[in-house]
């Protein structure tokens, strides 16, 4: 394991000054071109992950036990290629384009703000020498100003893997996988963001709400990459 960090290291450094080809389009640069940014935030049209159904406010009126949510797509064509790079090739330069996506599709927010980051399993983190929902709440948080913060304030109880689990298993899986962090303490006046990369059945994004809310929290947004399916 030593020996696969210390190469995934290397890599990573030589990802961040390495000149990258726009995912989109090929342009050398950056590895995503401003303007396929561009193109993404234009097509954007906010989801509902649960119902799938349009959900531009980011207040579902089929689905009421959600807070307000924000999704960037599907995750399919040039934004799914971006969570695939970003995600299982380590390619950390993605987490600032990312993150600037989805400042532009959050909505203002006044007060102060906690970004909390999903936790991901510690084995894919030391696997990959990224934790690449972490990162993305740090370049967010910082986008946005003095205002944000990011907390771990939701973490893992259990390291159980879901990729490639049914729905069942997953919900199952989920209702045990995290806890609050008792070093942290809610704030009743503060807004928590609760942010993850991939909405596919729900389960881990609804497990990790049911424990901030029972742990006091009253103000929630959801804040995802996308969701596997809209149909």
């Amino acid at each position: 394991m030593p020996n696969i960090v210390k190469k995934t290291t290397i890599l990573n450094a030589f990802d961040l000054l390495a000149p990258h080809p726009c995912r989109g389009c090929g342009r050398i640069g950056k590895p995503l071109c401003d303007c396929c940014k561009k193109n993404i935030l234009e097509n954007h049209l906010n989801y509902c992950p649960n119902c799938k159904s349009k959900n531009p406010t980011g207040n579902c009126q089929k689905c009421k036990s959600l807070p307000r949510t924000f999704i960037i797509e599907e995750r399919s064509g040039l934004v799914g290629k971006l969570i695939h790079d970003y995600k299982f090739n380590s390619v950390r330069a993605l987490a600032l384009p990312l993150a600037e996506i989805l400042d532009q599709i959050l909505p203002n927010i006044p007060g102060k703000v906690s970004i909390i980051p999903l936790p991901t399993i510690g084995k894919h983190i030391r696997a990959r020498a990224l934790d690449h929902t972490l990162l993305i709440a740090k370049k967010l948080a910082r986008i946005r100003g003095k205002n944000y913060q990011v907390e771990k304030l939701i973490i893992r109880k259990e390291n159980t893997v879901q990729v490639g689990t049914d729905a069942k298993t997953r919900q199952k899986q989920a209702k045990n996988a995290y806890k609050i962090n008792e070093k942290l303490s809610i704030d009743k006046d503060k807004t928590y963001i609760l942010l993850d990369d991939v909405w596919t059945t729900g389960a881990s994004m609804k497990a990790a709400l049911k424990k901030l809310r029972e742990a006091g929290a009253l103000k929630v947004i959801i804040l995802i990459l996308a969701v596997n399916r809209l149909n």
